[in-house]
């Protein structure tokens, strides 16, 4: 009792404990931010040094962010119609408080200084709009934009969108090889795979696939990076070949692959994010980025 009492774990009367400063900060430290223990071996030191690094970066980026804020130029002209953005969604209407509207047109008109070769392009408005529902803060779904549009999806939202483009063509190399039949198809109605795959593509399955489906692949879009896209494309098209099949002119196949997107299959995110994995098969960044080399050469090719 005596050493209790010299720590201040009680109180001289026994009564309920008396906790220093010291020993509330002792608790604190043994605790992770998420309410976990520490084990005996964490490395402290390391953890500070890393902590105090990030920081930096946190506090570099909010002085970079408030800046692009005040930033002025012709990206303005360009996101003055942002109430087409999920109309139907309460969390961009005028008369919600906070109205994310005026936050989403924030994070793109910050993003078109920030990245003045992109600017705003079609598409950025719905993939900025699930990023502020998601985190609810301007300044992350800014950076989380940026590492989507600067890094995973290079060229996909430039103005000749020509990363776009290629990775439409890559998809069809790629159902060439694994669904022969549904390209066979494609081919002889003429449906090029701009037609049927861009929404896909440039909107990230938004308004594509269920809201639960979409989150989930982008959780693995941002940790696996733009190989994801295509395991969902290519797994929306061999587990339903038989209704593609089906297709007997242009319109048909229209119509089988908006179709595809709608039902159990998809709304079943778990069992679904299983099937990207083990449906389309292998599917290496050694292969892809080759296919990408020479759709590349081929997209130039066709707009010279």
């Amino acid at each position: 009792m005596t050493s209790s009492l010299r720590r201040g774990l009680v109180s001289p009367q026994g009564a309920l404990p008396v906790f220093t400063c010291a020993y509330v900060a002792e608790l604190k430290r043994a605790i992770d931010p998420y309410g976990f223990e520490r084990s005996d071996d964490f490395d402290y030191e390391s953890y500070e040094e890393l902590m105090s690094e990030y920081l930096v970066v946190l506090t570099r980026r909010s002085i970079k962010w408030s800046r692009l804020l005040k930033g002025k130029g012709r990206v303005q002209k360009n996101v003055k119609h942002l109430n087409r953005t999920f109309p139907d969604n309460v969390l961009f209407r005028k008369t919600s408080d906070p109205c994310l509207q005026k936050a989403l047109c924030n994070v793109l008109l910050a993003y078109g200084h920030h990245n003045p070769a992109v600017g705003y392009c079609q598409g950025m408005n719905f993939v900025a709009g699930y990023l502020l529902i998601v985190t609810k803060d301007e300044e992350k779904a800014f950076w989380l934009l940026d590492a989507l549009v600067g890094r995973i999806l290079p060229d996909y939202y430039s103005p000749a969108m020509t990363g776009l483009k290629m990775d439409q063509e890559v998809l069809g190399e790629l159902v060439k090889l694994k669904v022969p039949a549904v390209w066979q198809l494609m081919m002889e109605h003429n449906v090029m795979w701009t037609l049927v795959v861009s929404r896909w593509f440039i909107c990230l399955y938004i308004d594509v696939l269920p809201v639960e489906t979409v989150l989930r692949i982008w959780d693995c879009l941002f940790y696996e990076g733009s190989k994801i896209l295509f395991r969902v494309a290519l797994t929306l098209i061999h587990h339903n070949q038989a209704l593609i099949e089906q297709a007997r002119s242009l319109p048909d196949v229209c119509q089988a692959f908006k179709q595809i997107t709608k039902g159990p299959f998809v709304e079943d995110c778990h069992a679904f994010m299983q099937k990207i994995f083990t449906e389309p098969g292998s599917l290496s960044m050694a292969a892809l980025t080759k296919l990408r080399a020479a759709c590349r050469g081929r997209v130039a090719a066709e707009e010279s």
